[in-house]
């Protein structure tokens, strides 16, 4: 019996626009993530009416997470369920940085970040590997709880690049080349150990455009 579950990224922080590595410090949703939230409770509100039930909401610890999870809560009238497996991978050293910054901080260490190589951690981080098992063995019990349910994952980024991967059966060296946006609604169904993207990167309840964190800030001549 499957289980469906809605993974949602956070919505946007001020570290989001300025592609600054937020990891496990605690940064909270910029005004444009508390209204991506609103709008993104709207409309799963609607769906709700509709007969697109959802049975829990779970939600990373992370401060981020929680802001764009309580307004669905809320809504729907479910228990907002923590879960410390759902966040972010830790980059240790790297948190608080753009990328420049840590190629200048860490020139060895960038290196070996960007090789993509699996088990490579940052000085006081997690690596890819141990992240993404992190993150598989949180999600391991939401979908056990919920046979031929329908809940909503509120995570990050990385998490939601962990799970396409698994679905997609993709190596962790291998480059990324799908989006995880800000308050994306992204639709996996979880079925005997396997998994199935049916959706991804839906943003239809935003009228101005998503961020994706693999852009580079950008700098405006002169400023």
């Amino acid at each position: 019996m499957s289980t469906q579950i809605l993974f949602i990224r956070h919505g946007e922080t001020e570290w989001n626009r300025v592609k600054r590595i937020q990891g496990f410090i605690d940064i909270p949703l910029a005004t444009s993530g508390l209204e991506q939230a609103e709008r993104l409770a709207h409309r799963l509100a609607d769906e709700a009416q509709q007969g697109a039930r959802l049975d829990a909401i779970y939600s990373s610890d992370l401060q981020r997470a929680q802001q764009t999870a309580q307004p669905i809560a809320h809504v729907l009238g479910l228990p907002l369920q923590l879960r410390e497996g759902l966040r972010e991978r830790s980059y240790g050293a790297f948190q608080g940085y753009d990328r420049d910054e840590i190629a200048e901080r860490y020139p060895d260490e960038y290196e070996r970040w960007q090789s993509r190589d699996a088990g490579f951690a940052p000085p006081e981080g997690e690596s890819m590997r141990t992240f993404y098992h992190r993150v598989m063995d949180a999600i391991v019990p939401i979908v056990a709880a919920h046979p031929g349910g329908r809940v909503a994952c509120v995570a990050h980024g990385g998490v939601l690049d962990c799970v396409y991967r698994f679905a997609r059966d993709l190596s962790l060296e291998v480059p990324r080349d799908y989006a995880l946006l800000n308050t994306s609604v992204n639709v996996v169904d979880f079925d005997g150990g396997k998994a199935t993207v049916k959706s991804w990167a839906d943003v239809s309840h935003l009228d101005t455009p998503s961020e994706d964190d693999t852009l580079r800030k950008i700098v405006t001549p002169g400023l």
